[in-house]
């Protein structure tokens, strides 16, 4: 995420479509994307998963996840249109403001404060049938005006709301897949619980893991469904890119099925490593996700300013690096400078149980 970030901030003048356009995509660009494309299926689909395990600490578990859910929901909405937003943009009053992965999260809790009632087998049917089945709808558009023009754009159909000249919004993030995917994290809960045998859990998550990613390869093999076909492109490079780029807004099956398969796959590794140092450097920046991610932003844009200030706009009308490797630089550096006050953070949110508020950061 942190990557993606930096080059969305220092790359202004190589922007990359989605999916990407290869032809016009060098690979470091390309690869560096796809790497970043893990983030949001795997934060979805933990959220949910949390959402169980916070309710089953409880008497009544539906009940207590039910509402932190919709406390929480609507919480993330409000932060993306306020805080987050004015990180992108600097601007006051809003002009443009762009619904992205803080407000998809917040909607989806919201969704699964509700489908969270359902027997886990059906909300777990729910949320398969979500994700493989949400791009028949690819070809239902709804022009501005129209009565569905603005449910649709929110659900499934990236798009403009809002009148030129006045205060539009961007639905950057469609939420219907994510709803899905959340499903699917607060299903997978009970794999997670106190009771619940670490190996079958291991096994449960690699084979989940192999299953999804056979998936993405069986299903993109066919080129039949799941995203936009692919082509055999004149290097055996330019072929294997064009094969990995999925569709992220909103996230198609196969997006889905290689990134989550990959999370998956993550978290089976990481719990066989329990006790690996650089995994406890991970685990601080875990414990406080939501202050890192405001923290990250602003300091991004401070960083951007204050480049631009210094050094003018070297690249057209914006300030940006030179090459890749400068956006991987500038991430490390980001990371070892930001551990320490997420660190802190993260401490004093569990030493300070009683300040009710920090759970939601």
């Amino acid at each position: 995420m942190l990557l993606d970030h930096v080059r969305e901030t220092f790359f202004l003048h190589q922007q990359v479509m989605d999916p990407m356009v290869v032809a016009d995509t060098s690979p470091a660009v390309f690869f560096s994307r796809l790497l970043a494309h893990v983030c949001a299926p795997v934060f979805v689909f933990l959220t949910g998963l949390s959402a169980f395990l916070y309710g089953s600490r409880q008497t009544d578990a539906r009940t207590t996840a039910s509402v932190f859910l919709l406390k929480r929901g609507l919480f993330l909405v409000l932060l993306e249109v306020t805080l987050v937003n004015f990180a992108w943009t600097f601007q006051w009053p809003p002009r443009v403001i762009y619904l992205q992965v803080i407000w998809a999260i917040g909607l989806s809790m919201l969704a699964l404060a509700v489908l969270l009632w359902l027997p886990r087998g059906v909300l777990a049917a729910v949320g398969l049938a979500v994700v493989a089945g949400h791009n028949l709808l690819d070809g239902w558009h709804f022009p501005a005006g129209h009565p569905l023009h603005v449910p649709w754009a929110i659900l499934h159909d990236r798009g403009w709301l809002g009148e030129e000249g006045g205060l539009r919004l961007r639905t950057s993030y469609p939420v219907l897949p994510w709803i899905g995917v959340i499903a699917l994290g607060y299903a997978a809960g009970p794999w997670f619980s106190p009771s619940q045998d670490a190996a079958t859990r291991q096994r449960r998550l690699l084979a989940w893991a192999l299953g999804l990613l056979g998936l993405f390869f069986a299903v993109r093999g066919l080129n039949l469904y799941g995203d936009k076909p692919w082509t055999v492109g004149g290097t055996a490079l330019e072929t294997t890119m064009g094969f990995l780029n999925v569709t992220k807004y909103p996230p198609s099956l196969l997006f889905v099925a290689l990134t989550l398969g990959a999370g998956l796959g993550l978290l089976w590794a990481f719990e066989r490593v329990p006790a690996a140092r650089w995994l406890r450097i991970l685990v601080a920046f875990g414990a406080a996700p939501m202050f890192f991610y405001v923290l990250h932003l602003y300091v991004l844009k401070a960083l951007y300013l204050g480049a631009l200030a210094v050094w003018g706009p070297n690249r057209g009308t914006v300030f940006g690096f030179g090459a890749m490797w400068q956006i991987w630089l500038c991430t490390a550096l980001l990371a070892v400078l930001l551990y320490r006050p997420v660190r802190a953070f993260g401490a004093f949110k569990a030493r300070r149980k009683d300040l009710a508020w920090l759970k939601y950061l």
